[in-house]
C-alpha cells in the first residue's frame, strides 16, 4: 500500500497503550503517533523513563513491532513561544525532550506547532495577528518573528544533532498557519530539519486548496494527519474568524488543557465550521487526491488519523475515519 496509514492515539487516552494499539490494529492501521507533552498529557509515552533506560526503549518499541505496527511520530503540540511563565518554557522543554527521545527511539518525525509570542517584550499573553492592514501590526509581527527565529534556529540545530525532523502543524493562533508562513520560518532560520505536518483540517476551514498546499511545499512536507473539517451554515453570519466561544467550567470533567490554569473553550451551538470524521466533510475521492499528492512527495509518508469529531463516539468515529481513509488509499 502507498503511504503508512495509522492514527494519533490522543483520542484513546482513556485506555492503556496496548488496548489503544489493539483498536488501531482492528481497524487495519499500522502507523502510530503518540503524545509526549505540550498541551495534553502523555499516558501512552512515559518520556522520563524512556529517556533514562535503553531497556525501556527496547521494550516500548517491541510493543509496536510485535503487533506489526510502527511508531512513526511523537506529538508535542503546544505553544513554546507563549510568554506566560507556566506555559511557554514548559512546552519548549517538552519539545526539546521529545526531540531527544525521538532520536533515541529512531522515530524520524516530531510533530509540534510554531508557537505564538506576545505582541511586545512586556506582553503577558500570546497575541495572534490575523490581518495587519493597520501597519502597527507589522511591527508586532516583526517582533514576533524575531522571537521565533531565535527559538527555531536552536530547535533546528537540536533536531539535526539527533537526526530528527520537526514537522510543524500549520495551525491558526500560531505564527505558522499556512504554506506561506511555513516557508517564511524555514527561510528565516535556513532550516534543514524543520518542515510541515500536513494537517488539512485547518487549511480547509481557512479556505485553502489542500492539494495545492502540498504541491507548493513539496519536500517540506514531512508527515501528515488525516483530519477532516466541514463548513457549516453558521458561516453565513459568523465567517470563519468567529470569536463566539464560551467558557468551560473549571470543574468540567472532560476539559482539554492548554496550559496551567487554562483550557479549551466551548464552541457556539451553530459554528461556522467544525472538525468531522474523515470522509464526512470531504468525500473519499477528495481524500484519494490528498493521499496521491502526499505520495508524490514521499510514498513512505505516515498519514495518521486525528479524530476530533464530537458527533461520534471515539471508537465509532475512528472506525469510520479508518474505513474512508483505507478506501481512499486503495484508489491511489
Amino acid at each position: 500500500m502507498v503511504l503508512k496509514l495509522g492514527a494519533y492515539t490522543a483520542c484513546l487516552h482513556d485506555r492503556p497503550l496496548t488496548e489503544a494499539l489493539d483498536v488501531l490494529q482492528a481497524n487495519g492501521l499500522t502507523s502510530v503517533e503518540v503524545n509526549t507533552g505540550g498541551f495534553i498529557p502523555s499516558p501512552h509515552c512515559h518520556v522520563d523513563l524512556l529517556l533514562s533506560s535503553e531497556q525501556a526503549r527496547r521494550d516500548y518499541l517491541e510493543t509496536f513491532s510485535s503487533r506489526g505496527m510502527e511508531l512513526t511520530g511523537l506529538n508535542c503540540n503546544g505553544n513554546p513561544l507563549n510568554p506566560l511563565p507556566g506555559v511557554g518554557p514548559k512546552h519548549a522543554d517538552d519539545l526539546r525532550r521529545t526531540i531527544e527521545l525521538a532520536g533515541l527511539l529512531g522515530v524520524r518525525n516530531v510533530v509540534t506547532m510554531s508557537g505564538t509570542p506576545g505582541s511586545d517584550p512586556d506582553a503577558r499573553y500570546p497575541s495572534w495577528v490575523v490581518n495587519p492592514w493597520d501597519g502597527v501590526y507589522l511591527d508586532v509581527l516583526d517582533y514576533q518573528w524575531g522571537i521565533a527565529a531565535e527559538f527555531w534556529t536552536e530547535i533546528d540545530a537540536l533536531a539535526r544533532a539527533h537526526d530528527v525532523r520537526v514537522a510543524i502543524e500549520m495551525h491558526p493562533h500560531n505564527l505558522v498557519f499556512s504554506p506561506v508562513t511555513m516557508r517564511r520560518l524555514v527561510d528565516l532560520v535556513d532550516a534543514t530539519n524543520v518542515g510541515a505536518e500536513m494537517d488539512p483540517s485547518h487549511l480547509m476551514w481557512q479556505g485553502m486548496d489542500v492539494v495545492a498546499c502540498i504541491r507548493d511545499l513539496g519536500p517540506l512536507v514531512f508527515h501528515a494527519a488525516a483530519k477532516d473539517a466541514a463548513i457549516t451554515p453558521g458561516v453565513d453570519i459568523r465567517g470563519v474568524l468567529d470569536t463566539s466561544f464560551t467558557r468551560v467550567p473549571a470543574d468540567a470533567p472532560d476539559k482539554v488543557p492548554t496550559g496551567y490554569g487554562s483550557w479549551c473553550a466551548a464552541w457556539p451551538e451553530d459554528p461556522a465550521w467544525r472538525f468531522v470524521a474523515v470522509g464526512v466533510g470531504h468525500d473519499v475521492g477528495y481524500w484519494t487526491e490528498f493521499l496521491r499528492a502526499l505520495a508524490e512527495v514521499d510514498p513512505d509518508m505516515a498519514v495518521n488519523i486525528e479524530h476530533e469529531d464530537a458527533a461520534y463516539d471515539r471508537l465509532d468515529g475512528l472506525t469510520l475515519a479508518a474505513e474512508n481513509l483505507r478506501a481512499a488509499a486503495d484508489k491511489v
